[in-house]
């Protein structure tokens, strides 16, 4: 059965339009409500939301929604994405509901949900609310409304939990380190999390107006962050996503270190500490560069689909603890459930205090390859598989680079395009062979 609403993160889209409408949400609340109430009696939630405007009246909706059901709701306010999971597992719920568009503009909002042990839910459980959803309402009676309070420690309850996830002798002090939480989510805690593990903090991207996140600032647009840094001579830059669930960081030398870097930081960290780790999980899109490394460290990397959802499905069916892509999403299943972008960046300054090098440092046997992307727009009926002109040169491309780089072609999810990849070890090499088969493709 196909999914009409739900995407690869849950339900998103521009608020005001269909799905993004409060007659919609609220029975999209009621339509959970039911699937909850098929095993439990008598369910309790909790709705957290980042600080996009649009997450008053989504919040409104869905309490509504839940309480037509016979749904109790707790309330949380704005807090991360990865912190409603935790609340979700730590108060013992049966859901955990988030009120985001993540990385998107402040005019996107979006819903996405946690089971009760703090995970992605499966495919399953969003075919049964979208039947839910096709099937007419059945209110309870007043007696049997749902209630709603909130939760008035919840912000606390998760900088603690974060502070958990390193050793409790850590310290930041005599670090300067710049926090960017891009006017979203964790505008009111990541700042006091490093604060509180003794670090002198620069707050920037945390006074938000419900328009301004993402806004210019945060892990989409890290140049303020690398400003920032320079500005205040601080040893180092963290910048989030709206959500909180991304990371990038920056050095004192303005040099930004993605999600691939970081991946690389994280296991050579649990190495160190003579911890096995089995594999890691990339993306079609991670550099080649890091799994070049890993294999040196006797550490297999798998690629997943693009999407953290599809890192953790990988990881789960691997049983191992570690994934993460370029854009920041980065995966410690040994620390959290999900992505978290305060508890990654808490583990790399553990890694980077334990081994008294600096970050650069500890990525020197790592030099990314260069990547050359090029977008060749398909007319609607042509199958780019069936073209043998472009099968032959990949093939060829690929024998050329060898272990010196890769291929990637993939088509657009939203466009008429093919993306072309090429990465090489030589950035002239990679554009001189994206070309090849981008001329391919169009023949």
């Amino acid at each position: 059965m196909g999914r009409r609403y739900f995407g690869t993160d849950g339900i998103r889209g521009t608020v005001g339009q269909s799905p993004i409408t409060p007659d919609f949400i609220l029975r999209l609340g009621h339509a959970v409500g039911r699937v909850l109430r098929r095993s439990s009696e008598r369910p309790t939630v909790v709705i957290g939301k980042d600080t996009r405007i649009s997450g008053y009246m989504i919040e409104s909706a869905l309490e509504a929604g839940f309480a037509s059901a016979g749904v109790d709701t707790l309330l949380s306010g704005p807090i991360p994405t990865p912190g409603v999971a935790y609340l979700t597992r730590a108060l013992r719920l049966d859901l955990g509901v988030v009120i985001s568009a993540s990385h998107n503009p402040y005019a996107d909002n979006g819903i996405k949900f946690f089971s009760a042990a703090g995970e992605k839910l499966p495919d399953e459980w969003e075919q049964a609310v979208e039947a839910a959803l096709g099937e007419s309402a059945q209110w309870v009676d007043s007696a049997g409304l749902g209630k709603a309070r909130r939760i008035d420690d919840a912000r606390g309850r998760y900088i603690e939990f974060c502070k958990s996830s390193v050793r409790h002798d850590l310290s930041l002090r005599g670090l300067k380190i710049v926090i960017d939480a891009a006017h979203g989510a964790a505008y009111h805690v990541a700042p006091d999390v490093f604060h509180e593990l003794g670090a002198e903090v620069v707050a920037i991207g945390c006074a938000p107006d419900g328009l301004n996140i993402n806004d210019g600032f945060g892990a989409t647009a890290p140049a303020a962050l690398v400003r920032a840094v320079a500005e205040h001579r601080a040893d180092y830059g963290v910048a989030l996503d709206g959500d909180a669930d991304r990371l990038l960081m920056v050095d004192r030398q303005g040099r930004l270190f993605n999600g691939d870097e970081l991946l690389y930081i994280l296991v050579t960290e649990r190495l160190a500490k003579g911890q096995k780790v089995d594999g890691a999980v990339g993306t079609l899109m991670t550099n080649m560069a890091v799994e070049l490394a890993l294999r040196a460290r006797d550490v297999p990397l798998v690629r997943a689909k693009v999407g953290d959802r599809y890192i953790l499905e990988e990881l789960s069916a691997r049983g191992w603890l570690l994934g993460g892509e370029g854009s920041g999403h980065l995966l410690a299943l040994d620390k959290h459930t999900t992505g978290d972008g305060i508890i990654s960046a808490l583990q790399v300054l553990q890694a980077v205090c334990d081994s008294g090098r600096s970050l650069a440092q500890m990525l020197s046997e790592v030099t990314l390859f260069p990547q050359t992307l090029i977008n060749v727009r398909l007319s609607g009926d042509v199958d780019w598989k069936s073209n043998r002109t472009l099968a032959t040169e990949q093939e060829a491309v690929q024998r050329e680079l060898s272990d010196s780089g890769r291929v990637l072609i993939r088509a657009s999810g939203t466009e008429p395009l093919l993306r072309v990849m090429v990465e090489a070890s030589d950035a002239e090499v990679a554009r001189h062979c994206a070309e090849r088969l981008a001329r391919a493709a169009r023949a």
